[in-house]
């Protein structure tokens, strides 16, 4: 490596798109051995991935397979290969690094004109060098990128013949040609939006950069700016859920970057009161030891450590100098190639970093913010802290599923109360080439594949998105008190044909005598006639024990049902349990969880899991318990989560393995639900609910003889 960091000197034609890109100027030239550990790290990473693929030299294939495949591949690591060989080029001032660049694009220079619609296209809007138009939308965010680093050295010739035969035909591609793609509003037109936008500023092409802005007529209902206003919430939540605000994310920063070094006067990190950066924030909230929550079509490996969060990460960091940013980029332990990059791993590396603040918080859906909401509850700190998360937000467009009012849990570093996610292997070919699996149809997208309530075993809405997409829950409250935390939500249109109402609500309660607070949920359904209602929870972990006695299938496997994913669900046994017998316990990474639940009256209980009628193995093969209430026109489902004890199996030691909680009762009175949890210890708790949205008005009821005050929505109280 040279001993100094080397910036390109602009020349006449380039605009200052990308000469701010690059590291640092002549005059700040720093030796490579003071460069901070984080960013030579990355450096020395960059180098060996550009230098291998330059050892296979310049390898730009006529494209043919679909995602996973050869060409496919070879695509997405030559436009990483061009952005990191730009970068490097800057950094290091090594010509072999921008003659890399020169020879890769001037290899697409032949081949990009030749080009029509991919030959492996399906059921997306397709592309050209790839089998959908949005990676073809993020070969050229990263490879405008890389071009700019170098683009000032090139002859004119040169310049000349990469601007039109790329970049100039893949912008009218992505804009003109995709219009349908480019206008809409949704994450694959972020990525078009930003890549001609990017380019446009480069190439000094003021007509390119307003279509980007403001869309294809330049009106300003689509385009960039529109999608800031239209895709998130005021609280920076991303309509399709968080694995798809990661994704969204990268061009959304890198080209509001890019905005901001360019037409400063724009003030885009301003726009929307901060929207861009709020997001930024906001997806990282939206993570538990580091994993995004598995919302809607997520693959579930997806986590910080992503390059659209390394971006994000130093981006946000340059613009706000939030010291918790650098805790995550500490966490990740990955950075970017530029001037952003080298500010944040210096700041990291001379001790600024504070912990991230994760927190309790209520993050609204829908641009205005009344599209209803993700609540996140948390409880203690560090890696093995408490997340309680409630779905009750928006469809989430294309990538929704039909899981109205579900929730998750986290704990001791583990998902405890699971959501299945996507049924997919991304870019694997022998699963159907990388795409959606038939599965994520038939199971993933269900209700019953999620911890929400079924009817009459079919899914909300019917499963039809675009009815799901035009009705929302109703966030009634939130609260993140110390001893009581509770988000509550109702829905009244997801089985419209049957003017079902369901009501639900979560909390996080202290109850006296355990170390940990318990999971309470209160779920309330009526219609017209009767019906079945079943509600089902996917848990992680391996059954202990059960207070009830199981009919087991041991013969035979049954089905569950036909359709709506019942078709994928064994029947392993069956209950009716009665009293305080209404209770499981399952074991995960050493630490006991009890499911209690309150039996209803003729009520039964299944035990299932995922997998039946599955020809491809392309289903987890994943536990749930079904409580099940037949033939009623409402149900009224009370359950609690407890975790206790401790397993070491080094040491061959048990503590706690059983609940130390006897008995959860519920009672109604004057319209009021009142949970009671009694320990083993005799010691009493209630929460108790008046669902009034007045804070200071007073509620009493009377519990085993004994009357009880509290205001507002809900309240803990102490009975002992």
């Amino acid at each position: 490596m040279r001993a100094v960091l080397i910036a390109s000197v602009a020349l006449a034609g380039c605009t200052p798109a990308l000469a701010d890109h690059h590291v640092e100027a002549v005059s700040a030239a720093v030796p490579a051995a003071q460069l901070p550990p984080l960013y030579a790290a990355e450096v020395e990473r960059a180098r060996s991935f550009v230098d291998g693929m330059m050892a296979q030299g310049v390898v730009v294939p006529v494209p043919s397979d679909p995602g996973g495949g050869f060409t496919h591949e070879q695509h997405k690591r030559n436009y990483r290969a061009i952005y990191l060989a730009g970068q490097l080029y800057s950094v290091t001032g090594e010509a072999k690094y921008r003659d890399y660049v020169r020879d890769m694009l001037l290899a697409y220079a032949e081949l990009y004109p030749t080009l029509g619609d991919h030959p492996a296209k399906a059921n997306q809007n397709v592309g050209r060098l790839f089998w959908q138009v949005l990676n073809d939308a993020v070969w050229l965010v990263h490879s405008i990128q890389g071009y700019g680093d170098i683009r000032d050295t090139l002859t004119a010739s040169e310049r000349q013949h990469i601007d039109h035969q790329v970049f100039r035909r893949a912008a009218h591609f992505l804009s003109v040609e995709s219009e349908a793609t480019f206008d809409r509003i949704h994450n694959h037109a972020t990525w078009a939006t930003a890549g001609v936008g990017m380019t446009g500023y480069l190439l000094d092409d003021t007509d390119m950069v307003d279509r980007a802005l403001l869309g294809s007529d330049k009106s300003g209902e689509t385009g960039f700016l529109r999608q800031t206003e239209l895709l998130f919430s005021p609280d920076g939540y991303y309509t399709e859920g968080p694995y798809y605000q990661r994704y969204a994310l990268m061009p959304f920063m890198v080209f509001a970057d890019s905005i901001a070094k360019n037409d400063p006067a724009r003030r885009i990190f301003e726009h929307r009161d901060g929207i861009l950066l709020k997001a930024l924030q906001t997806t990282i909230q939206l993570t538990y030891g580091g994993y995004f929550f598995p919302f809607n079509d997520a693959i579930r490996d997806k986590s910080l450590n992503t390059d659209e969060l390394y971006h994000g990460v130093a981006i946000a960091y340059a613009e706000t100098r939030d010291p918790g940013l650098l805790a995550i980029a500490d966490w990740q332990d990955r950075t970017i190639l530029t001037e952003d990059g080298l500010a944040l791993s210096r700041d990291l590396a001379g001790g600024k970093a504070r912990a991230f603040p994760f927190r309790s918080l209520l993050l609204s859906d829908g641009p205005d913010g009344d599209r209803g909401a993700v609540a996140i509850l948390r409880h203690g700190d560090g890696p093995n802290h408490t997340a309680l998360v409630a779905k009750n937000a928006s469809q989430g467009m294309g990538h929704g599923h039909f899981d109205k009012l579900s929730w998750q849990l986290y704990d001791n570093g583990n998902e405890i109360v699971r959501d299945y996610g996507a049924a997919r292997f991304l870019n694997i070919v022998a699963k159907a080439g990388g795409r959606y699996l038939p599965e994520n149809e038939s199971w993933a997208k269900q209700t019953i594949a999620h911890n929400a309530l079924v009817v009459d075993e079919t899914s909300h809405f019917g499963g039809d998105r675009r009815l799901a997409d035009t009705s929302v829950p109703t966030q009634l409250y939130f609260s993140d008190a110390q001893d009581l935390q509770v988000t509550s939500a109702r829905i009244d249109s997801a089985y419209p044909e049957k003017s079902i109402t369901m009501l639900r609500t979560l909390a996080l309660l202290d109850v006296d005598g355990l170390d940990a607070p318990i999971i309470v949920d209160v779920l309330k359904a009526s219609g017209e006639g009767d019906h079945r209602f079943d509600l089902p929870l996917h848990y992680s972990g391996h059954i202990m024990e059960t207070g009830f006695e199981v009919a087991r299938n041991l013969a035979g496997r049954p089905v569950l049902g036909t359709d709506d994913g019942y078709q994928h669900i064994w029947v392993d046994g069956a209950a009716s349990p009665s009293g305080d017998t209404g209770f499981l316990t399952w074991i995960l990474d050493g630490r006991f969880y009890t499911y209690r639940f309150v039996p209803q009256l003729g009520g039964e209980v299944i035990l299932g899991e995922s997998g039946a009628n599955d020809p491809d193995f392309n289903l987890r093969r994943e536990p749930l318990v079904i409580q099940r209430v037949d033939g009623h026109s409402s149900a009224h489902f009370v359950s609690l989560l407890e975790s206790h004890g401790l397993y070491d199996g080094a040491a061959e030691q048990t503590v706690g393995s059983r609940s130390q909680i006897a008995s959860l009762r519920h009672e109604v009175a004057n319209g009021y639900d009142l949970v009671i949890v009694e320990t083993k210890s005799g010691r009493r708790t209630a929460l108790a609910m008046s669902y009034s949205d007045d804070p200071a008005q007073t509620h009493t009821a009377m519990i085993d003889g004994r009357e009880v005050r509290w205001t507002g929505f809900a309240a803990r109280i102490a009975l002992d």
